[in-house]
């Protein structure tokens, strides 16, 4: 937003702060500057929108007015010369939802001439960055700079009846200003005639009713229009304007009469001759008085952190034009001025901010606030999730964090029903329409972007899978490399194993269109199912191969073992012995494991995987360390044989060889 200095000083009596320090001051007090640059004798101040979208009456001159008024001490000028225009409206103005446009104010004049604007116009105009186009656009866009009250004038000749505002027919369009055309439906707001819409409310001017050269006859519009319906139809027809920006910070509607008599006045000036053909068009449907506000200075010292005096704080609210009422000792009753009585101040916090940036927050001592100390509440779920992000960190893996969003296309391209889906009403973008069921299309993205510039990498997200049911909090990891690639899936069970020891890892029967079909298993607990660990299919991953883990972190967390206590080292030494057993090709290892712990006996402490060997018929030799001990004593070698020996007679009997 750019706000001309020459200008500012016409509204605020006595002004001679140079332009720098006035962007200074309102730096501090109001804003952030982006700076200040000289111009045709003029100083352009700069201020970042965001720093204002929360005050609507900042997006006019006058408004700034004020502020700087208050900051320095000066009297505002108000440039809006009260008149009465006398007559009954020349034109009618309907208004079928007060809830979508709070109030619509309509002026006809004849005798219009359309010329180009005067120099000084258009230069102030070009200043703060709108283009001259002739008088009377010029105008409306004058008094929208200058007290941040869009206007729109319409060539009444091109009117067929009188003015109704109401939603859109579904499947209506118009053509609008900028030479584009927009199927509108019922979600937007417009401003039409007998013929049809005029105009998009609160957005833009449609073309066929828009000033030409020919024009003789005009029809003034000044209305307010409800902020969040401005802001979806912004948002749904991707046109943003002037107009736009202001209506979606909830503009004043007391500002439209105003705005009419300010372009009246203007109007005189630069189009000598022009006439009211009749009095003010007005529909409005008075909103309730802003509540009184209690405000305490004993409690509003508090909060801002420094020592207030009530007069210091009554002077403050009144110089922003606040109504301030004492009603007992110390305390005021604070009523907002109607232009910020719209979505800013409703709320004594809303005081202190006023009070606050007025004083400096500079002059408050910095201090930690005295407050008691209490342990939080324990919150088991966030402690199991750190430790399983402490976990997948340990072993290289980096957190990833993605949006909660997918397409329809990616969804498809998971074998997920898009219709299957929570729909997004409002999406962010065309292509996150839909929330996520499942956390690996994100994954898969994570995966294709840094493809093209790394040959490795490991990373892990912790998310919620939302169904229509119910959201699920899952894990997902994955390994990427342009090489072999051979080893991602045995270093994702092993990560799944430290997560949650005693899971292990199962063939599926079948795979999913996404998944390689020969690399796929479960991940299981027991008989509980907890996710799955597979590799993408080489069509979903181009250039390399990447495996992936995913499990259901709500039953990770139930499966979850107490914390290990406290055990004292073994007193007594352990014996090791070693045994290859022969199994079939397809054989899990799991599995022959389970069948030598079942034939061990109680004295078995642990199983070590050796490695195997591929036999000539096909089989396998699996070949295992076993190591036993007791915590009392240590084992004769004839323990050790008869649990050796044990172990082999149980395989023989189960259908296992044994290398011996």
């Amino acid at each position: 937003m750019k706000f001309s200095y020459n200008w500012l000083r016409e509204l605020v009596d006595g002004l001679s702060a140079p332009a720098g320090e006035l962007a200074r001051r309102i730096t501090l007090k109001t804003a952030e500057c982006e700076g200040v640059e000289e111009t045709g004798g003029d100083w352009i101040i700069e201020v970042d929108n965001k720093s204002l979208t929360h005050r609507p009456d900042l997006w006019g001159h006058y408004g700034m007015a004020r502020e700087v008024a208050a900051i320095f001490g000066k009297k505002l000028v108000d440039p809006v010369k009260r008149r009465d225009i006398p007559g009954a409206p020349a034109i009618g103005v309907r208004i079928e939802d007060y809830s979508l446009c709070p109030r619509y104010s309509a002026l006809a004049l004849d005798h219009v001439t359309v010329r180009p604007s005067p120099g000084w116009m258009a230069e102030r105009l070009k200043s703060v960055g709108l283009n001259a186009i002739n008088n009377i656009v010029d105008v409306t866009n004058y008094v929208m700079a200058e007290l941040a009250q869009p206007m729109h004038a319409f060539d009444a000749a091109k009117l067929q009846g009188g003015i109704v505002v109401r939603r859109a027919g579904s499947g209506e369009e118009i053509a609008a200003l900028n030479g584009e055309s927009y199927k509108l439906d019922a979600s937007n707001l417009v401003i039409a005639d007998g013929s049809g819409a005029v105009a998009i409310a609160g957005v833009i001017g449609g073309a066929g009713s828009s000033i030409c050269e020919s024009t003789t006859r005009i029809v003034l519009e000044s209305a307010n229009f409800n902020a969040s319906s401005v802001r979806k139809t912004s948002s749904r027809l991707k046109l943003r304007t002037d107009a736009s920006m202001r209506f979606e910070k909830a503009q004043d509607p007391m500002n439209t009469i105003r705005g009419l008599e300010r372009a009246l006045e203007l109007l005189e000036q630069v189009c000598p001759g022009i006439r009211l053909a009749g009095g003010v068009a007005d529909a409005y449907r008075p909103a309730p008085p802003p509540a009184p506000i209690a405000l305490p200075v004993e409690w509003l010292s508090r909060k801002l952190g420094r020592a207030m005096g009530p007069s210091e704080v009554r002077a403050i609210l009144e110089s922003l034009e606040f109504q301030v009422t004492e009603t007992g000792a110390g305390v005021f009753s604070v009523v907002a001025p109607s232009w910020r009585a719209t979505k800013d101040v409703c709320t004594k916090d809303d005081l202190v901010e006023e009070i606050g940036r007025m004083v400096g927050y500079d002059s408050i001592v910095p201090a930690a606030p005295l407050a008691p100390v209490r342990a939080p509440h324990a919150n088991p779920q966030r402690e199991f999730q750190h430790r399983v992000r402490e976990m997948a960190a340990a072993q290289g893996f980096t957190e990833v964090k993605n949006y909660s969003f997918v397409s329809e296309e990616m969804a498809r391209a998971f074998s997920l029903d898009p219709s299957a889906h929570v729909e997004v009403a409002n999406p962010i973008a065309a292509d996150q329409n839909l929330l996520r069921r499942s956390l690996l299309p994100g994954i898969w993205k994570n995966i294709r972007d840094n493809a093209r510039y790394f040959d490795s990498f490991r990373l892990f997200e912790i998310g919620r899978a939302i169904a229509l049911e119910g959201e699920t909090p899952h894990f997902a990891a994955a390994i990427f490399s342009k090489g072999d690639g051979a080893a991602g899936l045995y270093e994702l069970k092993r990560l799944a194993e430290c997560l949650l020891p005693g899971a292990s890892a199962r063939p599926a029967e079948s795979s999913e269109s996404y998944e390689h079909p020969h690399r796929v298993a479960n991940i299981v607990h027991g008989e509980t199912a907890l996710g799955r660990l597979f590799e993408f299919h080489p069509r979903m991953v181009e250039l390399g191969r990447a495996a992936v883990l995913d499990m259901d972190l709500a039953l990770m967390e139930k499966m979850q073992r107490p914390r290990p206590r406290y055990e004292p080292l073994r007193r007594f030494p352990a014996s090791a012995f070693d045994l290859s057993v022969v199994a079939p090709g397809r054989a899990l290892i799991a599995d022959v494991e389970a069948e030598l712990s079942r034939h061990a006996g109680r004295d078995l402490l642990s199983i070590a995987f050796l490695g195997d060997f591929a036999l000539e018929d096909g089989r396998r030799s699996l070949s295992f360390r076993l190591t036993a001990g007791a915590w009392d004593r240590t084992l004769t070698s004839e323990e050790v044989n008869a649990m050796r020996s044990s172990i082999i007679e149980g395989l023989r009997q189960s259908g296992f060889e044994l290398r011996l």
